[in-house]
């Protein structure tokens, strides 16, 4: 199959399609890693509404992606960044996701963002607001059921003064949770307004403050996420982790070899692209999970590349390339995001995450993106 594909000065030339689509595969409860896919909401494009107001969401479409994820029996991390959350989705619309979700799919592994975002960061005055927020969604999410990831906050980056802030503030918060939670330790890549948290620039500093954090409430925390897109970073907390508190990497950069692991240690996935990547994850594990190391890294390997390209700076803008490849892959049938997010990169990259996708076998249907690909090639005057 072939598409006339634009180069960046909008001279066409021929692409033949060479992906083999990946086969679902169905990981299970005693599979060799614990997978986490970030997953996207699906935006109305028939709402009456401005990218400023509250999202308007085809929940019909976004169940039926969560549908998808586990029924390969992948975890599904709700309401997270991927979901646009606090850049499209406000707090009310993340509740509702999160109670959607819990109602459709009681059975499936699922954790769920808890953060402080419906307070405005400028409002926050002191740590007891930002206490009181994080306590109002902890008490919202475990009233429906829903089990916990504690999300960075924004406010608490704004008011807390040193590092023992941190410790107080998680210490209380921890205090609250019925069940074990993931923390989440996201870099100011992803979210400039995150610089300096956990109260320093110096990463051996922060290191020491949440394993201090860790540790003094080790019975209530199920593992960490750290996206800092550095593999050396990660595996240093990793190794410092208590027994039985479990690394997830959120490096959407590094991902198979840590999770592959080493003599040391492993670790498990909370990640973003394996909103796009779910089959090859799916697969990759089930074979790792055989003992079959090989394939495992033989199948996302190659995905890393495009995973580098979706992630690329700004990276916050990742968002933009995970819904792009959803919509080539028939899960949505527009290419309309929250907060008209579709418009944040430009022709060229969306071209590069075709080929890309193509190449590792992760578009499922190449006809229909094909259609959808000269679509939008055709949108752009191409």
């Amino acid at each position: 199959m072939k598409i006339q594909l634009p180069d960046t000065q909008g001279v066409l030339h021929p692409y033949a399609l060479t992906g083999t689509p990946i086969a679902p595969s169905k990981l299970t409860k005693n599979s060799a890693r614990v997978l986490y896919s970030a997953a996207h909401v699906v935006s109305d494009p028939f709402g009456d509404h401005d990218p400023t107001g509250p999202a308007k969401v085809d929940w019909a479409k976004t169940m039926e992606f969560r549908h998808y994820l586990a029924g390969m029996g992948m975890g599904i991390a709700e309401a997270m960044d991927t979901a646009q959350r606090g850049m499209g989705l406000d707090w009310n619309g993340a509740l509702e996701l999160i109670r959607r979700t819990k109602e459709e799919l009681p059975d499936a592994l699922v954790a769920n963002g808890c953060g402080t975002d419906h307070l405005d960061p400028a409002d926050a005055g002191d740590l007891d607001d930002v206490r009181r927020a994080y306590l109002e969604q902890v008490d919202a999410i475990q009233a429906v059921g829903g089990r916990l990831i504690l999300m960075a906050s924004r406010a608490l980056a704004r008011v807390a003064q040193s590092p023992q802030d941190y410790i107080t503030i998680y210490s209380d918060v921890l205090n609250a949770c019925d069940q074990p939670v993931i923390l989440h330790w996201l870099g100011e890549m992803f979210d400039p307004q995150l610089a300096g948290y956990w109260g320093s620039d110096n990463f051996a500093d922060t290191l020491d403050t949440v394993v201090q954090i860790i540790e003094a409430n080790v019975a209530k925390v199920d593992g960490i996420k750290i996206s800092l897109l550095d593999a050396d970073k990660e595996v240093q907390l990793r190794r410092r982790l208590p027994e039985g508190v479990k690394m997830y990497t959120g490096d959407d950069f590094n991902y198979p070899e840590l999770i592959e692991g080493d003599d040391q240690g492993h670790s498990h996935a909370l990640l973003g692209i394996f909103d796009p990547l779910a089959p090859a994850a799916a697969y990759a594990v089930s074979k790792l999970s055989e003992g079959d190391a090989k394939t495992f890294r033989a199948t996302l390997d190659p995905t890393v590349p495009l995973a580098r390209h979706i992630f690329r700076a700004p990276t916050q803008y990742y968002k933009t390339g995970v819904v792009f490849l959803a919509w080539l892959n028939g899960f949505q049938d527009h290419f309309i995001m929250l907060n008209g997010a579709q418009a944040t990169r430009s022709l060229p990259y969306f071209i590069d995450c075709f080929k890309m996708a193509d190449g590792c076998g992760l578009l499922r249907d190449p006809d229909l993106a094909v259609d959808r690909m000269s679509t939008l090639l055709k949108l752009y005057g191409a």
